[in-house]
């Protein structure tokens, strides 16, 4: 009891003190992605930061330039909070874009070029940017789009100009860790896309998370050639250079050029998506070329054929990383297991990744047993920070204060988790998603359709890819018509890749009327 009492008497005297310096000491916890970007350019200033083709980059090389930028952006009235819109292919100005903005306290929305006009003037109207950095080959598609009052710095030697004509003196906002960083859009269940923001602390703790799963050392490389508005380059560049590693940059699917770089230097994870990698594997192999070291491989092995896996991890002497996660949880919550070298797996279990939580819930968000399939809710720091401007949906994923995926697993014995289907009727296509609302309010637009339906096919190369059912009303509906719609309303990925035509009474429905989707697969 004596103890117990000098304990308390300690405690009380201790929070005295402390109060006193609560604020200074929580400050010292808070840091950014800029801020621990500058603090690797002080501890490795020679070291290569990034390559873009010729352009290679220093750590103190890159830190002046973005700190430049971070002035050219303050230039345009742009502060802590505000947005800044950028419609790029993968170059070195994307990533020091993403680094200025963090230095300055700004956020980046991530935009796809791939994307149609109606798509384009969503993304940008959502997020309300003050300013949009534009490659020269887009800036004809931003210049048709009513979005007039956006000012625009175009990536061209007026951008270099301006670098150059700005103060190279740090700049660094006081943050807060919650403070959006990026904001990368993922498909809307209801038709077009969200906005999903990801702060300093989700994109920090991602880097540390994924580095401590995979053992990946500081100075590790990394190869950004999926496009950066995605979440597999945007993240892992960034955590790369909060590292003190190497991005290489590449605009895109190249296989010679991802051939030279995994051939020269060491990569601990080296992207493969659904789509390209039983092609890319072929490509390896035929170059004569040997991976230098790869720690780990590809992607999403759930839409990859088993035998494409076997032959690339083969070809790069490196075990295939059977991932499961999101755009809104990063590589969390189940990356921790791979596929050895050389093997067609037949079962393609998860295993928990570290640093979150995962819980298995029904309906009623009551913890299923092992064995029974239940949705995924995750919680943990890698977790964004919620839709932009989407209070409905964000109250209902976030409810009871865990993120609800809307995808459906099952927890086996051992602790290992199976994938079992989605909450939400998803169409998973070369890593792209696709809901079927996406596209088809853009098909039911047309008078002559009196019902569309999409729904997913299996594709050997894409994992996944659309297929519409129409109910026509006009006999001279065409599957050309369709398309040609689709053409000029959605991105290319999106598009069906059938259309087939059927008769309302054939649609098969539920009790309550509702389409049975499943049942249409069966028929493609």
């Amino acid at each position: 009891m004596k103890a117990l009492a000098v304990g308390a008497v300690y405690r009380e005297k201790y929070r005295m003190k402390s109060s006193l310096t609560t604020d200074a000491i929580k400050h010292a916890g808070v840091t950014s992605v800029g801020g621990l970007f500058a603090a690797r350019a002080l501890a490795v200033p020679d070291h290569i930061a990034s390559e873009d083709g010729d352009r290679v980059l220093t750590y103190r090389q890159l830190d002046e330039r973005t700190n430049r930028l971070a002035h050219v952006l303050s230039s345009y009235g742009l502060q802590r909070g505000d947005r800044v819109a950028i419609l790029a292919r993968n170059c070195q100005e994307y990533l020091e874009t993403e680094l200025a903005a963090a230095k300055l306290g700004v956020i980046v929305a991530a935009l796809n070029w791939r994307l149609a006009d109606r798509e384009l003037i969503h993304c940008i109207t959502l997020v309300e940017p003050r300013l949009i950095l534009v490659q020269p080959e887009f800036r004809e598609t931003i210049d048709r789009l009513p979005v007039h009052d956006v000012e625009r710095l175009v990536i061209d030697d007026g951008y270099e100009s301006a670098l150059a004509q700005a103060s190279s003196a740090p700049k660094r906002a006081d943050l807060d860790a919650e403070d959006g960083l990026v904001i990368l859009y993922t498909s809307g269940t209801t038709g077009l896309p969200k906005g999903a923001l990801i702060s300093h602390r989700a994109m920090i703790a991602r880097a540390a998370c994924f580095a401590s799963q995979l053992s990946l050392p500081t100075d590790d490389h990394f190869v950004a050639w999926a496009p950066l508005y995605h979440m597999a380059s945007t993240d892992h560049a960034l955590a790369t250079l909060m590292r003190g590693g190497t991005v290489h940059i590449v605009d895109g699917y190249q296989p010679d050029q991802l051939i030279d770089i995994v051939s020269r230097v060491p990569v601990g994870w080296f992207v493969l998506m659904p789509g390209m990698v039983g092609e890319f594997a072929t490509a390896f192999e035929n170059s004569a070329a040997k991976a230098k070291n790869i720690l780990a491989c590809g992607a999403m092995a759930d839409l990859v054929p088993r035998e494409q896996i076997a032959a690339a991890t083969r070809a790069l002497n490196a075990p295939y990383l059977n991932s499961f996660g999101a755009t809104e949880t990063g590589l969390a919550p189940a990356t921790a297991a791979t596929i050895p070298i050389g093997q067609a797996p037949t079962s393609l279990s998860k295993r928990q990744s570290a640093f979150c939580e995962l819980r298995l819930v029904d309906p009623e968000d009551r913890d299923v047993a092992d064995g029974e399939p239940g949705e995924v809710a995750l919680r943990g720091p890698t977790l964004f920070s919620g839709y932009w401007k989407a209070d409905e949906t964000n109250a209902h994923d976030f409810r009871n204060g865990w993120f609800h995926m809307g995808d459906v697993m099952r927890r086996n014995p051992d602790g290992t988790l199976d994938y079992v289907d989605r909450v939400k009727y998803l169409i998973k296509s070369g890593g792209e998603n696709i809901y079927p609302a996406e596209i088809e309010q853009v098909i039911a637009v047309d008078k002559r359709v009196l019902e569309v339906v999409v729904v997913r096919r299996s594709d050997e190369k894409w994992g996944e890819v659309p297929v519409a059912f129409i109910v026509a009303n006009d006999p001279g509906l065409t599957e050309a018509d369709v398309l040609s719609r689709c053409q000029d309303e959605m991105s290319s990925y999106k598009r069906p890749k059938q259309v087939i035509f059927i008769e309302d009474a054939d649609l098969p429905r539920s009790t309550t009327g509702k389409i049975q989707r499943h049942e249409l697969e069966k028929r493609v």
